[in-house]
């Protein structure tokens, strides 16, 4: 007799070596207030189209804020932060064609009121291990048994026209009953349970939990925009993004080839990952290092007003 596969709710309780009942005490109040806010978010290398790119935008200080919620309501921003001394911006968006780059960059941004400058880069890879992070604080067992496998997969299952709209609806809530986007999308239960089955394991999407970092000792945030030697762009990017204290790497177009995100508990955490572990990597040619001030969307949600000053 096949053995039935573990509940999310199973598994997360025998990894961390509690009951089911724990589990549920103690999330259910989490998810209630917003503290743990369940989503989903696409994987750029797997959905056909799709650009993914960063942005350094330099805005008149006194319109940062309503430009930076301005591109924190788009829908296909996924990370929205203002930077340094309060006069920048960076963004990461996947946009879903070329059309919507050239649209963003020529008509968006220009029309702006209070815009100055910006420059754009494509992300010409996103390295998988960002989108598991846990800011360190699970052992190595824990990490590997509730986190997908970072393999590349066997196939990549071909688009269905349910896809984006089942995405979205996830993005609100990843949580939600299969019967709940079904009814929206006028199609079965099963159907939602076996697309998005194919979905995750063919890693076209990602099931995610924003939470305000904080919460989990993080004080510190950072880009950090590194130039390498072409032949270790692979190497390097795959090494940090390994890293507990990275929670997103891209290689990228542009001056810097190496777009690293950073969590740290605090200045001097951040600086002991600067001298201790970016700088024993060989291959490194500059590093230029950018603070996060406030933070406007994570992971593709909008960050309630009282998460966002830091």
């Amino acid at each position: 007799m096949a053995t039935k596969p573990a509940t999310a709710r199973e598994k997360l309780a025998g990894t961390l070596g509690l009951s089911e009942r724990t589990v549920v005490r103690r999330a259910t109040p989490l998810l209630h207030d917003g503290t743990l806010r369940p989503t989903a978010v696409r994987n750029p290398s797997r959905v056909p189209g799709m650009i993914p790119m960063a942005l350094r935008i330099r805005c008149r200080p006194d319109r940062i804020t309503a430009i930076a919620a301005g591109l924190a309501r788009r829908p296909d921003t996924v990370w929205v932060d203002v930077l340094g001394g309060g006069d920048e911006i960076s963004a990461v968006l996947f946009l879903d064609s070329p059309q919507a780059r050239t649209s963003l960059l020529l008509r968006d941004l220009p029309a702006t009121p209070g815009v100055r400058s910006w420059d754009a880069y494509d992300l010409m890879k996103v390295f998988p291990a960002g989108f598991v992070w846990s800011a360190g604080l699970l052992t190595t067992d824990q990490f590997n048994g509730l986190t997908p496998s970072l393999t590349e997969p066997r196939r990549t299952p071909e688009p269905h026209p349910l896809d984006d709209a089942l995405i979205d609806l996830l993005a609100v809530d990843s949580r939600a009953a299969f019967e709940e986007p079904a009814a929206r999308l006028g199609v079965s239960a099963s159907t939602v349970r076996r697309r998005l089955g194919l979905l995750v394991s063919g890693h076209v999407v990602r099931l995610a939990g924003e939470v305000d970092p904080s919460l989990l000792g993080v004080d510190t945030e950072a880009l950090l925009w590194i130039a390498t030697v072409p032949g270790r762009l692979e190497t390097i990017g795959q090494e940090l993004s390994r890293q507990p204290r990275v929670r997103f790497a891209a290689a990228t177009t542009g001056p810097a080839n190496l777009l690293v995100a950073v969590a740290a508990e605090d200045l001097g955490g951040l600086y002991g990952f600067l001298t201790g572990t970016v700088g024993a990597i060989d291959g490194i040619r500059g590093l230029e290092v950018t603070r996060i001030l406030s933070s406007l969307k994570r992971t593709g949600r909008v960050r309630p007003p009282e998460l966002s000053p830091r």
